[in-house]
């Protein structure tokens, strides 16, 4: 019988978590690195993460605050949010073996640089086999097993299958893509974009504004994604729309959440607090923007984001001026 390979996850997040608990049940054993000292104790004497209480994580996962314990592993998740990515493969880069693969599983765009997190990656850990794992899928669910289907993206065929190999189970299905790019800018962008929809949540504004919000927002993160270098069908798929709709309708998402809140009058600050930490979608609005603009694609909703973030516009302004556009053709 072949030896179980070892798969290596740094961020024990919620999210880091959930993949722990997908990798074990795929028969691997899994190493989990932690910043704080107190999550990898209450993992390893009570197999409870303090991130998924509610979840008894399988024996096969251990968990470290050394970095390298998980850096050397046959497979390296990065699972820590898009903005420190740099700084955690920048200290795990010694420890990782040339042609490891790595499986970047954060969604966003390098706010310091602009550039993409597998261009992140592809610097700081040079000769890694860089994947992009994305789609709808909720931390909490994915480590309950229920079923949920991604999108793994690598531009080496030969990855693609082994990676989907090791991460499949019942409950989880990956896809492979060779879109790197296309698979990266749609998980970015729905996070902005899940932020209007949660505006117009939390503003209650009814369902009908939520459904033509939620489809004019497909419709950017497509013009945007096409013209950033992504593929059409990608962005259709599990990683633009499928992650867009999870993101979108559901208050799970940090980023609906957060502008549920902005939507109901709470400020950025409390509204941060109220989601949760890691709202994406805030680093990512400025950066989209200028992608886009670079790009010469019109995006007004991600720019009401964003112009609302920086409280250059206020909430009302900013419907106000999305109710005022031009009457156009729905396909411009």
């Amino acid at each position: 019988m072949a030896e179980p390979r070892t798969i290596g996850i740094l961020g024990a997040g919620a999210w880091g978590t959930a993949l722990a608990q997908v990798a074990a049940r795929a028969g691997n054993r899994v190493v989990l690195w932690a910043r704080s000292a107190e999550t990898v104790h209450a993992i390893t004497t009570g197999r409870r993460s303090p991130h998924l209480p509610a979840i008894d994580l399988d024996p096969a996962i251990a968990a470290s605050t050394a970095i390298a314990d998980a850096a050397r592993a046959d497979i390296v998740v990065l699972a820590t949010p898009a903005q420190t990515t740099r700084d955690v493969t920048l200290a795990a880069t010694a420890a990782i073996a040339a042609g490891t693969p790595l499986v970047i599983t954060a969604k966003g765009i390098e706010r310091a640089t602009g550039r993409l997190l597998s261009e992140v990656v592809a610097e700081t850990v040079p000769g890694g086999r860089i994947a992009v794992l994305s789609g709808p899928g909720f931390a909490a669910e994915v480590a309950r097993g229920l079923p949920t289907a991604v999108t793994i993206a690598t531009e080496e065929r030969a990855l693609a299958p082994l990676l989907a190999e090791a991460f499949a189970t019942p409950g989880f299905r990956p896809y492979a893509s060779d879109d790197v790019r296309g698979v990266q800018v749609g998980g970015a962008l729905k996070n902005v974009l899940a932020i209007a929809a949660g505006i117009v949540a939390g503003r209650d504004l009814g369902a009908s504004a939520h459904a033509a919000l939620t489809t004019r927002a497909l419709a950017e993160l497509i013009r945007v994604g096409v013209a950033d270098g992504g593929r059409r069908e990608t962005l259709t798929g599990l990683s633009g729309l499928g992650d867009l709709l999870l993101s979108a309708t559901n208050p799970q998402s940090r980023n609906f959440a957060f502008g549920a809140a902005l939507g109901r009058g709470t400020t950025t600050v409390a509204a941060t607090l109220e989601a949760g930490p890691l709202v994406e979608g805030v680093a990512t609005a400025p950066i989209a923007l200028t992608r886009a603009r670079r790009l010469s694609v019109d995006t007004p909703i991600m720019e009401a984001v964003a112009e609302v973030l920086a409280d250059r516009l206020s909430i009302d302004a900013a419907i106000d001026a999305l109710l005022s556009r031009p009457l156009k053709r729905e396909d411009g």
